[in-house]
């Protein structure tokens, strides 16, 4: 192997920003990568609308993304970053270059066996994936195209997950939290050109594909000017290796477990009528605002913070900051639940309901995302709550919630399908989650990794009343406004959304202040 240069052997750089102050960054960054997806989301409604073609498109989105979220964002990230920053703290930067160079051998190699068996079976998968597209072939012979247009995303975002997590280790967040920003404007300016393609279904596509290569440019290029990109090396299953693939085993199960229930949401989904798979894939778009803008971005900051704490010996330390973050992530996650249960309607036709999707379509969205409401606070906390196990290399423990909730879940989903349509599959996705989350708190105790004090009790009850009044006030406002704002006409939605947004932060403000005090969220800050 050739040696590496000079920019490749020198040590990351470390920088130490406040937790908070990181938390920010990567919560900024991921709040713009979601205003640009609800852009996209805005252009993908009203040119591909809720039919057959827009169902084939996000059959072939979802299934690179769900091996994504399930192998690079879940279970390798919950291996790679704590063994890799064990592998650093403990053996100094040589060790850990040399850790990361095989890693990314091992991975780029299997992701160019899945691609090439993914683009060669497609119709099998498509089959096992979408059965109830067996009965329209035109549906389904457009999803199998489209899917092996998306998939090869899969192989670079792939890279963009490895390249990311060395850099958080480094304490740098800001490339990896802005990355998926160019998805938005990939997709964008490919539907902005969608004459040139046989449908609109291809031009999302391609976008997909070619955000990849952005987003992986865009790692790769600040990875290479801060600590060097790996290289190919010679595979050697030293101590290292073993270890993270014996963490890398039980995340993967575990990281299987939402991913298992939304495959089977787009499975049982292909059943039901035209429009069903689009009603859940814009309800979870706007489900994922809180959960990428806050639970990610406070999960990703506390992974790495909790796995530096442990090596160095401070218990009581990493165990402050999990609770830190607890409180971090219902401050900002509860309005989205008061605003998901009270008002779904609302925001739905106001967001997307324009052009080809009508507010027929936007009403099935609505109440799929009032469903998925019911469990916003578990799909939220879950991965600060996983992280006390995965920053002690224990990816085992989770396994046994996520497999219990995954199994609850998919009953439910048999059973509600029937009657509730996809709002049954998001439903039983929302139970399976507190399920999950429970679980996990639970083990957490027991073991010793987390302590439920009188201040943390207080906090939850205080957070719940917060959720309760903000609701009660949204939910009297939008039925005043729709009465009184009447004579707007066309944008009565959008006015009554914006006033909704208004009312809304000056309510929860102010009950923040009343139940907490101006003292809690100065300690909050502070500590």
């Amino acid at each position: 192997m050739a040696p590496r240069s000079p920019l490749q052997t020198r040590p990351p750089i470390l920088y130490k920003p406040p937790m908070l102050g990181r938390i920010f960054t990567v919560g900024g960054y991921t709040l713009l990568s979601r205003l640009t997806g609800f852009a996209r989301d805005i252009m993908l409604a009203a040119i591909l609308g809720a039919g057959p073609v827009a169902d084939a498109f996000f059959i072939a989105f979802r299934l690179p993304n769900h091996f994504r979220a399930i192998f690079a964002e879940g279970a390798f990230n919950a291996a790679f970053v704590p063994a890799y920053a064990h592998v650093h703290g403990e053996k100094g930067p040589a060790s850990a270059s040399l850790f990361a160079d095989r890693i990314f051998t091992l991975l780029l190699a299997s992701q160019i066996v899945l691609l090439i068996l993914a683009w060669a079976f497609m119709p099998q998968a498509m089959t096992i994936l979408a059965p109830g597209f067996t009965d329209d072939p035109t549906q389904r012979d457009l999803a199998i195209t489209l899917t092996r247009i998306t998939f090869p995303y899969l192989l670079l975002i792939t890279l963009v997950t490895l390249y990311g997590g060395m850099l958080n280790v480094m304490q740098r967040f800001a490339s990896a939290a802005a990355a998926s920003i160019f998805l938005n404007i990939a997709m964008m300016a490919t539907l902005a050109l969608v004459v040139f393609f046989p449908t609109a279904g291809h031009a999302a596509a391609w976008g997909v594909l070619i955000s990849g290569f952005l987003q992986y440019f865009l790692l790769a290029g600040d990875l290479a000017r801060h600590g060097g990109l790996p290289r190919f090396a010679p595979l050697k299953l030293d101590e290292d290796i073993r270890a993270f693939f014996k963490a890398l085993g039980p995340a993967t199960l575990g990281s299987m477990g939402t991913q298992v229930a939304m495959f089977a949401d787009t499975i049982i989904a292909t059943f039901l009528p035209a429009g069903a798979i689009s009603a859940l894939y814009y309800a979870d778009r706007l489900n994922q605002l809180p959960i990428g803008v806050i639970g990610i971005a406070i999960g990703t900051v506390l992974l790495p913070e909790m796995s530096r704490r442990l090596t160095a010996g401070d218990h009581d330390g990493a165990m402050e900051q999990q609770r830190r973050a607890f409180e971090f992530t219902l401050l900002f996650s509860v309005p989205f639940v008061a605003a998901f249960l009270a008002v779904p309607d609302v925001i739905t036709r106001a967001m997307f309901a324009r052009g080809a999707f009508t507010k027929g379509d936007a009403a099935a969205a609505g109440a799929t995302l009032a469903a998925y409401a019911v469990g916003l606070i578990p799909f939220v906390m879950i991965r600060s709550a996983v992280s006390t196990f995965y920053a002690r290399k224990d990816t085992a423990t989770p396994v046994k919630a996520s497999l219990t909730g995954l199994t609850v879940n998919v009953v439910l989903k048999v059973l509600l399908m029937g009657s509730l349509a996809q709002v049954g599959l998001a439903l039983a996705t929302a139970i399976g989650a507190w399920i999950n989350l429970l679980l996990v708190l639970g083990f957490a105790a027991h073991k010793g990794y987390l302590r439920f004090d009188r201040r943390l009790t207080r906090s939850l009850l205080k957070f719940a009343s917060t959720g309760a009044v903000l609701a009660a006030v949204l939910w009297g406002t939008s039925s005043l406004a729709s009465t009184h704002l009447a004579f707007v006409g066309r944008g009565q939605d959008e006015v009554v959304l914006g006033l909704l947004i208004l009312v809304g932060a000056v309510v929860y403000a102010a009950a923040i202040l009343v139940l907490f005090g101006p003292r809690w969220l100065k300690a909050l800050v502070r500590r």
